[in-house]
C-alpha cells in the first residue's frame, strides 16, 4: 500500500527528545521550544515567532490579537479547514465568504472589496498548496479599509512572494506542523509576528492570561494573572522533534520537491491532452511541493479514479468540502456573490501521495496507475 502521507523523521527525533527529558524540562518554552522559534526568526527575517500547540492555536491567537467583537466580520475563502474560521467564530465573529480562483485555489483578491462593510475588521487569506495568495492587493486593500490581514499559512512553511516568505508579510501569520505537514511536531503550530507591537499582548494570550514572560526576562519581579489568556505552550517534547527536522529542512525541501518536479513532468502528456489539469504556479510565487493535485473532470471521474488507485493499492484523497455548505458554515456565516469556483473546482480536485523519502518506485506506480487508469476510459 502506497500511503497518501508518512510523517517525517529524520532519525534524531529521539535522540533530542531524550535530551529533554534529561534536561528535566519538557513543558513549555524549554531549550527546543527556544531554538526552533530562533531558528524561524533568522530563516525568515522576522522579530518574533511563538511555537503553539497548533496551527489552530496560532490562528486563536491571531483572532484574539484581532480584537474582533460579536458582530464583527471577517473575509474568508470558503476552500479552507475549518480552523481557519472557527478561531473567528470563537471571537463573535461573522464569516463572509468569498470565491476562490480556479487556478491556484485561492481567495480571489478581485471579489474581496465588493464583501467589504462598515463591520468588516479582517480579511483571512489560505495558502493553498504552499502557493501564495495575491498578498500584495490584499494588503492595498487591507490598508484602504483599515483592516487587519492574517495569512493562513498552514500549508506555506518556507514559501515565498516575490521572495518574501510567508506568513511574514501581514500582520499575523500562522504555520502548522501537523504530521501531514512537510516538517512535523505531531501537532503542533507558530504564531509569527511581524511587527513587536503586538508581542507582550501575544505573549500574555499564549501564557495563560499572565504577563510571566516579562518576568523570565526580568522585566518585572512577579508576575500575575493580567487578561484572558489559554495554555498555547507546546510540550518541549514536540519542538525536539520539530528541531531534528529543522535542521535538516533543506533536504526535506530538495526532497519533496524531486518529488513534485517528478509529477509535474511525469503528467504533463496528459495535462496537454486535456485528461487532467496540473497546478498553476504564478511566476510570484516559490512554493514549497507541500502538495501535488490534479484537478479531473468531474466529480465522477474523481471518485472513479479515486476507486481505481485504492485497488491498485495507492492511497489518493481529495481535499476540503466548502465551509459555507457546511451545517456550521450556513450557521455562522454567509457567501458573498456567486460561488463559481468554490464548490465545482473542489469537487474534481485529488491529491496524490507525496511525502519525504517516498520511494522512486512508488511514484513512478502512482504516475503509471493514472495513466493505466485514463488508457481504460479512452
Amino acid at each position: 500500500m502506497i500511503d497518501f502521507n508518512v510523517p517525517p523523521s529524520t532519525g534524531k527525533e529521539t535522540i533530542y527528545m531524550q535530551q529533554a527529558i534529561d534536561n528535566r524540562k519538557i513543558c513549555g518554552d524549554g531549550m527546543f521550544t527556544k531554538k526552533c522559534q530562533a531558528w524561524m526568526n533568522e530563516k525568515f527575517n522576522v522579530p518574533a515567532t511563538y511555537l503553539t500547540t497548533s496551527g489552530t492555536s496560532a490562528l486563536e491567537m491571531a483572532a484574539l490579537l484581532c480584537d474582533l467583537k460579536p458582530g464583527d466580520e471577517v473575509i474568508l475563502p470558503s476552500y479552507t479547514f475549518c480552523s481557519t474560521a472557527d478561531a473567528f467564530v470563537q471571537r463573535g465573529a461573522t464569516l463572509v465568504f468569498v470565491d476562490i480562483r480556479p487556478d491556484t485555489m485561492n481567495i480571489d483578491e478581485n471579489k474581496i472589496e465588493a464583501a467589504i462593510t462598515e463591520k468588516t475588521k479582517v480579511i483571512v487569506t489560505v495558502d493553498y498548496a504552499g502557493v501564495a495568495c495575491e498578498i500584495d492587493t490584499i494588503l492595498a486593500l487591507a490598508k484602504k479599509y483599515d483592516l487587519k490581514v492574517v495569512e493562513d499559512a498552514a500549508q506555506g512553511f518556507g514559501a515565498t512572494y516575490k521572495g518574501r516568505p510567508l506568513g511574514t508579510d501581514c500582520d499575523f501569520g500562522c504555520y502548522s506542523f501537523h504530521e501531514t505537514k512537510n516538517l512535523s511536531m505531531g501537532e503542533g503550530g507558530a504564531l509569527v509576528l511581524p511587527d513587536l507591537k503586538y508581542r507582550d499582548q501575544a505573549e500574555i494570550y499564549r501564557e495563560k492570561g499572565t504577563d510571566r514572560s516579562k518576568f523570565f526576562r526580568g522585566q518585572i519581579d512577579k508576575y500575575t494573572w493580567v487578561d484572558y489568556g489559554s495554555s498555547y505552550l507546546p510540550s518541549d517534547l514536540n519542538a525536539a522533534y520539530l528541531w531534528a527536522q529543522l535542521e535538516e529542512y533543506d533536504a526535506i525541501y530538495n526532497d519533496r520537491m524531486a518529488t513534485w518536479n517528478y509529477y509535474d513532468e511525469a503528467l504533463k502528456p496528459l495535462a496537454e491532452a486535456g485528461r487532467l489539469i496540473q497546478p498553476t504556479i504564478p511566476k510570484e510565487c516559490g512554493h514549497n511541493a507541500h502538495m501535488y493535485y490534479i484537478k479531473l473532470r468531474d466529480l465522477e471521474e474523481r471518485t472513479a479514479l479515486i476507486k481505481h488507485l485504492r485497488e491498485d493499492g495507492i492511497y489518493a484523497v481529495f481535499h476540503y468540502i466548502p465551509l459555507h455548505s457546511a451545517p456550521a458554515g450556513m450557521k455562522f456565516g454567509r457567501f458573498h456573490g456567486e460561488d463559481v469556483y468554490t464548490t465545482a473546482e473542489s469537487e474534481r480536485l485529488l491529491r496524490l501521495p507525496l511525502y519525504y523519502k517516498i520511494t522512486n518506485e512508488d511514484r513512478e506506480k502512482v504516475v503509471s496507475s493514472i495513466y493505466h487508469f485514463f488508457g481504460s476510459q479512452s
